[in-house]
């Protein structure tokens, strides 16, 4: 999976295009972009948004129940807690930055403890809405004549869908949270360097070592894209030039410059 966002440095855009290189690292990054894309349609008005906030809340459900993901992030928030624990009295660490995020990890390891039951529990106990689910797997199963009370809620003013939206999206918070003190305590890292792919390929021996995920960023401007294949041996890179028409995709002739992050829990 890939995931990019667009950031500044120096006043150049720039993309960051991230590569988890384990299972685990790839789910979280997943449902980081199903939950952003959900709490973005919950909170428009029109009716199709709607209908997308309802799809992203499946999907969460579908995703977050495929593996032990609390007892996981749990784990996880511990392990970052004792280790942040033990920057205390260090003369470069910030006590009030330090502090702060300490209190977020106990709060949100909290949380996740309050959650009881199966991930999504009342969501599946709710047959109006599990039968909305099994039809959504249908191309156009969601017609008015297929589900006439689902286009009857649809019809209802936004304040009301919203309501009913957040009852539902609320619950499934807790693990958004967790798994957002994760990825940034992953993102953040990240030790950077500087290479350039002659003719659009690069490769580096990893020499045993193990990497969660990696980061190449671009500028924003340049028509490439990387595709990237990683393992405790060699990480290979190769720079494709966009294929936005329909056009067949090609490597890149040039040489690129580039920057690698390495990134570890």
């Amino acid at each position: 999976m890939l995931q990019n966002c667009v950031s500044l440095s120096g006043g150049d855009a720039v993309t960051h295009y991230e590569f988890p290189t384990n299972e685990r690292i790839r789910t979280l990054l997943r449902l980081e972009d199903i939950y952003d894309r959900t709490a973005f349609y919950v909170a428009r008005e029109h009716a199709l948004d709607h209908h997308t906030a309802l799809l992203g809340i499946f999907e969460i459900m579908e995703v977050a129940s495929r593996a032990d993901l609390k007892s996981d992030l749990l784990q996880e928030l511990e392990r970052q807690r004792q280790s942040l624990s033990a920057l205390r009295n260090n003369p470069h660490i910030s006590e009030e930055a330090l502090d702060k995020v300490l209190s977020e990890i106990e709060t949100t390891h909290s949380r996740l403890l309050d959650m009881t039951g199966k991930f999504g529990q009342h969501l599946r106990e709710n047959e109006w809405l599990m039968a909305i689910k099994q039809r959504t797997s249908i191309p156009g199963g969601v017609c008015e004549f297929d589900l006439p009370s689902y286009y009857y809620w649809r019809q209802q003013p936004a304040d009301h869908r919203r309501v009913d939206l957040q009852r539902w999206f609320e619950p499934l918070l807790p693990i958004k949270h967790a798994l957002d003190i994760v990825l940034r305590l992953l993102r953040d890292s990240c030790k950077t360097s500087q290479y350039v792919a002659k003719n659009g390929a690069f490769q580096q021996m990893s020499g045993g070592k193990t990497v969660q995920m990696l980061r190449i960023t671009l500028p924003s401007d340049l028509p490439a894209v990387p595709e990237l294949s990683a393992n405790r041996y060699a990480i290979n890179i190769r720079f494709i030039v966009p294929a936005t028409s329909g056009e067949r995709a090609k490597v890149v002739e040039s040489d690129i410059h580039f920057s690698l992050g390495y990134c570890n829990l």
